[in-house]
């Protein structure tokens, strides 16, 4: 713990001094803003101890995860300036010092953004991703890049040909999900205190789910996609995953509301709470009406111990207070992929003309070209970079999706239900190089299409350590109810335990 000992050292000895009795270090390990703060008060911690620890864990244990990508060599400046900063006012910033892990589909104007295509290295983006900034200005460090499904193509696998394959943290020989894995699987391994993800149709939530995170896939319209690489700009929203809900909450405060580069979040404008914070309740199911979704809720698609775990969470959310409606219905719901849209190759385009006129590729077919891909996205890339249909309105204007919406909305309405409940798999992860047995992948519609927001929380852990989660889906700009509800649930169960083999740095 190189740079971790000195300071540790020194306020041990400073302790011993006043009291007599040494003080414990900074634990990093399952550590929340809250606690980071509180040490930091108390003179306890800084930045840089607390950077420091995290560069060692990801020193000590990415080779095992391969999680990420590329460190920023100047974390530890940016801690001491924080550090002077706070000696110099005595007040912290929202997110004053806390170490962040960044999906590598958003831009960075210090480190590069690849999307996880090898034909992207080493490129640097002009300026931050719209959330980055917002992170930045809270006081937040950029800690490191995380590996990604290439290009964000898959939901099941986070493998790229810049960074390769990531494991999950829980059983090395299983998959985190994807597209952002690396995120999750850090998150989860405590090499960074919390994590960006981004979410097209999965990719918050099943990562969360197969690492026992929180993550939120908010309301279409409440957080910026400036400058993040897009699959499917229309379907894209990006995220908080991290260990607890409080720490969710605490970064959707800091990323949330309008921003003049995304049009679309004009809607958010005077429907966000002044923080999300005030919803961390602990009787916040007290009333609620949850609605089981049992199109993903069967025995004969659903792993029994998934099934299990998941009746359990509704039997635990029943003793907190919530009504349980129970089977919830959705008379006339389409959950096919018609309707998907394909809007890659001119999203894309779109990107990378915002990358400036030095950016090497104007379209995807120039990509392709370049043969700087991993394999399995072959055929993908081919037929995305091929593809000339004109691309589909935004989920507010294309009437499929207002159908979509609207039926699922009406449902809710008719049985007075606060929100909807499905176990975010319905099996546990699969085993690295296993793409023929049952995903369970669960997430693909209800919240994508609609633009309705949905949060995933840990429900428990498989006979063999694998996580399962549950995903509750509520209505526009309903984030605030879906915090209360799964804050509730947390603190009462208390479903997360951290991974075996990632403890302290001794």
């Amino acid at each position: 713990m190189r740079g971790f000992l000195l300071p540790a050292l020194l306020l041990l000895l400073a302790s011993c001094g006043r009291s007599g009795a040494p003080t414990p270090t900074f634990d990093p390990v399952e550590a929340t803003i809250a606690g980071a703060h509180a040490a930091m008060r108390s003179g306890t911690l800084t930045s840089r101890d607390l950077v420091q620890a995290y560069l060692d864990r990801i020193e000590a244990y990415d080779d095992t995860l391969n999680a990420i990508l590329v460190v920023n060599p100047r974390a530890l400046d940016e801690a001491d300036r924080l550090d002077s900063l706070f000696r110099a006012t005595g007040q912290l910033l929202p997110l004053h010092g806390i170490p962040v892990l960044v999906k590598d589909n958003y831009d960075t104007f210090d480190l590069p953004t690849t999307a996880g295509s090898a034909a992207l290295a080493g490129l640097v983006p002009p300026d931050d991703a719209f959330q980055v900034r917002r992170l930045r200005e809270a006081g937040a460090i950029v800690l490191a890049k995380t590996n990604m499904a290439e290009w964000a193509f898959s939901p099941f696998v986070t493998e790229s040909s810049i960074g390769g394959t990531t494991r999950n943290p829980y059983d090395l020989t299983r998959v985190p999900a994807g597209s952002s894995g690396g995120t999750a699987a850090a998150v989860a391994a405590s090499l960074g205190m919390v994590g960006l993800g981004t979410d097209t149709g999965n990719s918050i939530r099943g990562p969360s789910g197969h690492n026992a995170l929180v993550g939120i896939r908010s309301t279409m319209g409440l957080t910026s996609r400036d400058g993040i690489v897009p699959l499917y700009l229309r379907n894209d929203i990006g995220g908080p995953m991290t260990r607890t809900v409080e720490d969710a909450a605490r970064v959707l405060d800091v990323i949330a509301g309008y921003d003049p580069a995304d049009p679309v979040t004009a809607r958010s404008q005077g429907l966000m709470p002044a923080s999300y914070r005030d919803f961390l309740d602990p009787t916040g199911l007290d009333g609620a009406r949850i609605g089981v979704f049992r199109h993903y809720l069967r025995p004969d698609s659903t792993h029994p111990e998934i099934l299990a775990l998941t009746e359990r969470a509704i039997a635990d959310l029943a003793a907190l207070g919530a009504e349980i409606v129970d089977p919830f219905d959705v008379p006339g719901l389409q959950l096919s992929d018609d309707i998907w849209c394909e809007t890659f190759a001119h999203d894309a385009a779109a990107y990378f003309a915002s990358r400036g006129a030095d950016f090497p590729y104007r379209t995807l077919a120039d990509v392709y070209a370049t043969g700087k891909f991993a394999p399995y996205i072959d055929g993908l890339l081919r037929w995305a970079s091929e593809y000339e249909g004109a691309p589909c309105p935004d989920l507010f204007s294309h009437p499929p999706n207002i159908r979509f919406r609207e039926t699922l909305v009406a449902a809710m309405d008719a049985a007075g239900v606060d929100a909807v409940l499905y176990p975010t798999w319905s099996w546990p992860a699969r085993e690295i190089g296993d793409m023929g047995s049952p995903s369970g992948d669960n997430s693909q519609y209800l919240s994508p299409q609609s633009g309705l927001p949905a949060i995933q929380v840990p429900t428990g852990f498989t006979e063999a350590g694998l996580p399962v989660g549950m995903t509750l889906v509520g209505r526009l700009f309903s984030e605030p109810d879906l915090i209360r509800f799964a804050y509730a649930y947390e603190q009462a169960t208390l479903r997360r335990q951290p991974p075996s083999g990632f403890g302290p740095l001794r």
